[in-house]
């Protein structure tokens, strides 16, 4: 069998910790080869060592048939191996092009020829269907594009295996549709692809095999044909996992948030907020549905004082919120799982166990006086890691060293424990695996039975119409309709996200 690379029994280790339990992973010619695994399962650990940013402690790699030591990514890049990072390695004040050919620059007497990389980079472009403006500035296109443009990036440098960590989890429906086309090009022009993922759904729509990482271990290679969604759960998880959410029917009492003639504006002075008016109530989820940019960012960072609204009201039990500062909203009783858990959710190089006390470290009994207690953080810390389910070496390993689920599960951990009136979730499961969507889904419906008023915000379709009681669907700043969750279809919502078709009944709930 001609293998294009061969990892055989790769080790690595940090201090104590396994990442990587002597895993075997073989991917042929022109195949999209799955790595499925839980958060924190070493997915990326395993593709940091083929990429040359790790060395790992045992193991052979091969490429093409011949063993090869991949010092770093330089060696990695020679050998043809190439990698899409999840966080993009983009110099956003710099053009398309100028990213692309950074550090491989073709010169013509001396200087850079810069009218020669844009025409290389368009060919390319088109080439793969990839429709990227050479000339455009980082900071001006989408996220979409600028993942392109990492995708090129490997391309001009001849890459001709591609590594892709978690490449939808930034990506809106359509552009997750896109990228899909893009990877079955590639591979129609000879290239192979490690597609590192925990989305089932595209696993099976688009991988030849499937290689499975559990814990730090391989688990198995298995053809995708052979296999279904429910068994590669079980694989990865080491259970049965469950996809839709067990819950009792609601019992709604009396209002928690309020919102009236809610007006707010973006960064461009745009009303992107207009007119809104939503009503939470205790002891329901209510989801909001609509496609990203309809004001959904703006609605959340309004009532959590991030942004200043221009007119309206938000109440939180009978009390005016409108433009107090950040802390006084969380005081007033107001939890708030941000969208962005590196910007808005945690100091990444903090301690993990500081970062569970942020909302309330100048509290006792973690300070007195202005003085922190850092024994009372450390052990509030503990606590919460072991009733989340933080995988982490310690509660002293730095924020930014967990994976992505871990550093979620950290931030609803803190977000709960506060026990506020009203729980916002702002995409609260984006790049998370079945086993971790399943605990937080559990939580927030946990939270909903305990009487408490939960607004849930989320661009995956399932999710809001699974855990929400009420979907309010946003567009063009407004709700423009209030629908029953289980009355509800995907074609439904899909048109109202859309705005074509209103529902004036139950709007001013």
């Amino acid at each position: 069998m001609d293998y294009v690379i061969e990892m055989l029994n790769i080790r690595k280790e940090f201090g104590s910790f396994v990442a990587n339990d002597n895993i075997t992973l073989q991917v042929k010619k022109g195949e999209i080869h799955a790595l499925l695994g839980e958060n924190g399962a070493g997915k990326s650990t395993l593709m940091n060592v083929l990429f040359g940013l790790y060395q790992p402690e045992g193991g052979e790699i091969r490429v093409k048939g011949e063993s090869v030591k991949i010092t770093d990514p330089n060696v990695a890049n020679d050998l043809g191996i190439g990698m899409v990072h999840q966080h993009f390695m983009l110099v956003d004040t710099f053009s398309v092009t100028e990213n692309i050919i950074l550090g491989s620059e073709p010169k013509k007497g001396g200087k850079i020829d810069i009218k020669k990389a844009e025409a290389d980079v368009r060919a390319l472009s088109e080439q793969y269907g990839l429709a990227v403006d050479p000339t455009a500035k980082i900071s001006d296109i989408s996220v979409g594009m600028q993942q392109r443009v990492e995708i090129l990036k490997t391309l001009y440098r001849g890459a001709e295996i591609l590594i892709f960590d978690e490449p939808t989890a930034v990506l809106t429906p359509q552009e997750i549709q896109e990228l899909i086309q893009i990877m079955k090009a590639l591979v129609n022009e000879g290239k192979s692809i490690i597609l590192i993922t925990h989305k089932l759904k595209e696993i099976m729509e688009v991988c030849d095999r499937v290689t499975v990482i559990r814990r730090g271990k391989g688990i198995g290679t298995l053809n995708v044909s052979d296999t279904n969604p429910t068994e590669l759960a079980e694989l990865m998880v080491g259970r049965e996992v469950k996809f839709t959410t067990d819950k009792e029917e609601a019992k709604p009492t009396e209002p928690v948030l309020e919102i009236q003639n809610l007006v707010v504006k973006d960064a461009r002075h745009i009303n992107t907020v207009d007119g809104l008016n939503l009503t939470v109530r205790a002891g329901e989820i209510v989801g909001i549905a609509g496609v990203d940019g309809n004001g959904q960012s703006e609605l959340i960072e309004a009532i959590t004082g991030l942004r200043k609204a221009e007119s309206g009201s938000i109440k939180l039990n009978g009390k005016e919120l409108i433009n107090l500062s950040p802390r006084k909203i969380t005081e007033t009783g107001v939890g708030h799982i941000p969208q962005d858990r590196h910007k808005h959710g945690l100091v990444l190089d903090f301690p993990i166990g500081e970062n569970m006390v942020l909302q309330t470290y100048y509290q006792e009994p973690f300070s007195k006086n202005g003085i922190l207690n850092f024994n009372q953080i450390y052990d509030k810390a503990r606590k919460l890691i072991e009733e989340y389910d933080v995988r982490t070496p310690d509660e002293y390993t730095k924020a930014r060293a967990l994976s992505g689920g871990n550093q979620q599960k950290a931030i609803i951990g803190r977000e709960v424990d506060r026990n506020p009136d009203l729980l916002i979730a702002a995409q609260p499961t984006r790049g998370l695996d079945v086993g971790a969507i399943e605990f937080i889904h559990k939580r927030l419906i946990e939270q909903r039975d305990q009487g408490k008023a939960v607004l849930l915000l989320s661009f995956e379709l399932d999710e809001v119409m699974n855990v929400s009681d009420r979907i309010a669907v946003i567009y063009e700043g407004k709700i423009v309709a209030i629908v029953d969750s289980k009355e509800t279809t995907e074609q439904e919502l899909g048109l109202l996200m859309a705005g074509s078709k209103k529902k004036e009944a139950g709007v001013t709930s």
